[in-house]
């Protein structure tokens, strides 16, 4: 870790920077929206904006680090939610319905998806910083992926659906918004056989394998 900067106050761990810089970001947001730059947080940490490109490499990292260690404590919400649930689509239509009729609302989420000024781009949700976030949760699900044929690849491409899926119903709820079973049905209907895809293409494979012996 460098040790330069950090206003005379070196952190003791990359964790401790880490929080540091995610700290001043919630300072910034709070005081100037989520149209934030990497030298306003480095400046306020006393820092150049090398130090924080260490462990962000642009804004949008930032925004998206910032609101997923503030709903960390309701990932913890989620998963105790759909324990126990280890068939895959199950397990991902439940997590994403409960993540939406929860996190309607939250004003964090709303200034990290509101319309951007003309000009800017939009913040994403499907960053490579969200999608390892939203793979560390899959890993925690009562789910065998590789019992439903979900290999590393195929598990990357599901976070991202799963995070599009999320971000398109919390932005654009749906007239009049989805809530309960309708919600449910709704993202059953159109994501579970992307969750069964794997499965689906292996157990086909498989078949044409057996034909041929």
């Amino acid at each position: 870790m460098r040790s330069r900067g950090w206003a005379g106050a070196t952190p003791a761990s990359d964790e401790e920077a880490i929080a540091r810089i995610l700290d001043a970001v919630d300072e910034v947001i709070a005081e100037h929206g989520s149209a934030i730059r990497l030298a306003d947080v480095a400046r306020r940490l006393g820092v150049t904006r090398q130090t924080v490109y260490r462990y962000f490499p642009n804004a949008d990292a930032l925004l998206i680090a910032s609101a997923m260690r503030a709903v960390n404590g309701f990932i913890d919400q989620v998963l105790d939610h759909v324990s126990g649930l280890n068939d895959p689509v199950t397990a991902v239509v439940e997590s994403i319905s409960f993540a939406v009729e929860n996190l309607t609302g939250d004003p964090q989420l709303e200034s990290l998806l509101a319309q951007p000024p003309e000009g800017e781009a939009a913040t994403s949700l499907t960053s490579d910083t969200a999608i390892t976030f939203c793979l560390s949760v899959f890993h925690r699900l009562d789910v065998d992926w590789k019992l439903h044929g979900c290999d590393a690849t195929a598990l990357t491409q599901l976070a991202e659906m799963t995070l599009r899926t999320v971000q398109s119903l919390l932005t654009d709820p749906g007239q009049p918004p989805r809530e309960g079973l309708a919600l449910r049905r709704f993202v059953a209907q159109w994501l579970g056989p992307a969750v069964l895809h794997p499965r689906m293409t292996s157990l086909s494979i498989h078949g044409q394998d057996a034909t041929f012996r």
